[in-house]
């Protein structure tokens, strides 16, 4: 089944094997482009991308989280409704996976294997992250996290605990209800662990919950809510226009040293607050993206982007001083250092480009172009660890593996 809820934009033209072209990277990135290309890399005679699954090829793959420098390597496989791991870091194109989480096996696919859900099956999986001595994983359209206490290592391994619901069979937003709860999510997107807290970018709620301590119990409430003024509202930008506390469509969760990152992609903005908020609907100190808190519009108003402005921004990440944004429907990334002040970055413009010659250009693959080592098609996750940077290339059909120089 294809998920339509954001377009992901395939290229199904003819196309060549992904090569490199030499462009300065502002972001200090490898200039070779991708050391390592997961997902299937296309024949020349090919007409379409091939989305049949296996244990190589991906559709609309959404998230990826690198465990450590070696490995494992677990991503989500979107569009196949299953995770896809890596015992550890592949060293070459279109390395086929180890495990897989979601279907009976690498040749299957379908919303919960096409059956009901249960406590290793999945529907649209997106965010995924290292949870304490575990892994999370925004199983968005069963409107659920699930959460592993240790790394899976085998094909299929049940979870320990849902988020969300009660038990691992059910699966309607918000529990059947029209309103928002504690312990309700509706399309939640992202997930996030931070100093024994848990983030969750509760997206479809345009809300982010945050929980003080790892949960120990199914559809444990969360503690925090950032987004809206109480754990029952659900109205984009809280019913009204946009400020510094409210949300649209948050989707992905960082830390930039102590302040809080979220990535507010239907308010083509990402907000960062000043620290940990203690209370909740605490409003962020700057957006990035926008000149103000009450600016919404994609690029500003603007059809074509530029340095200060975001389209659909759905991932955000941080190596070293960097904080990286995938500036998604301009299918690049953008980063800024990281000043003295968080406050000073109210308007400022990005430092940092990939993925398009300049900051005024957007088009897919750099101006519709054939996909290539450093080019971009609708990224939607990025996530650093140690030197590499997991890139979530979602309109390619890949996953990226690209070196990123901290120093």
């Amino acid at each position: 089944m294809r998920f339509i809820d954001i377009p992901i934009i395939s290229n199904l033209i003819s196309q060549l094997p992904p090569e490199t072209t030499e462009i300065s990277q502002n972001l200090p990135l490898s200039p070779q482009g991708a050391e390592v290309i997961l997902g299937n890399i296309i024949e020349p005679e090919q007409l379409v991308i091939p989305v049949a699954p296996n244990a190589t090829t991906m559709f609309g793959p959404r998230g990826a989280c690198l465990l450590s420098e070696t490995g494992p390597l677990w991503v989500s496989d979107t569009g196949h409704h299953r995770l896809l791991g890596w015992q550890s870091l592949p060293t070459r194109d279109s390395q086929p996976a180890n495990w897989v989480i979601g279907q009976p096996d690498f040749y299957h696919e379908g919303q919960n294997a096409k059956n009901t859900p249960g406590r290793a099956t999945l529907s649209v999986p997106t965010g995924i992250c290292a949870c304490g001595e575990g892994l999370a994983v925004a199983d968005a359209w069963n409107h659920r996290v699930l959460i592993w206490k240790s790394l899976p290592e085998d094909n299929n391994v049940p979870a320990d605990l849902v988020l969300g619901q009660v038990n691992f069979t059910d699966n309607e937003p918000n529990r059947g209800n029209q309103q928002a709860f504690a312990s309700t999510m509706h399309w939640p997107y992202g997930v996030y662990y931070h100093q024994g807290r848990l983030f969750i970018a509760d997206t479809g709620n345009r809300r982010l919950l945050i929980w003080h301590q790892l949960p120990t119990e199914n559809g444990q409430p969360a503690d925090l809510v950032l987004g809206q003024p109480d754990m029952i509202s659900r109205d984009e930008n809280g019913g009204g226009s946009a400020t510094a506390a409210s949300m649209r469509w948050c989707h992905d969760i960082t830390f930039w040293g102590e302040n809080l990152v979220v990535s507010d992609a239907g308010n083509h903005r990402v907000m960062i607050w000043q620290g940990i908020p203690t209370e909740n609907n605490t409003p962020c100190a700057v957006v990035l993206g926008q000149k103000s808190f009450n600016f919404v519009e994609m690029n500003q108003g603007v059809y074509y982007p530029s340095a200060s402005s975001l389209s659909m921004p759905y991932g955000v990440a941080v190596a070293g001083d960097w904080l990286v944004v995938a500036d998604t429907a301009n299918s690049r990334l953008v980063g800024w250092r990281k000043p003295e002040s968080i406050l000073s970055l109210q308007g400022v413009m990005a430092g940092g480009l990939a993925g398009q010659i300049n900051f005024q250009n957007k088009g897919e693959n750099r101006n519709f172009g054939l996909p290539k080592r450093d080019s971009l098609n609708w990224c939607y996750g990025i996530k650093v660890c140690g030197n590499t940077a997991v890139i979530a290339d979602s309109g390619n059909n890949r996953i990226l593996l690209w070196q990123f120089n901290n120093s």
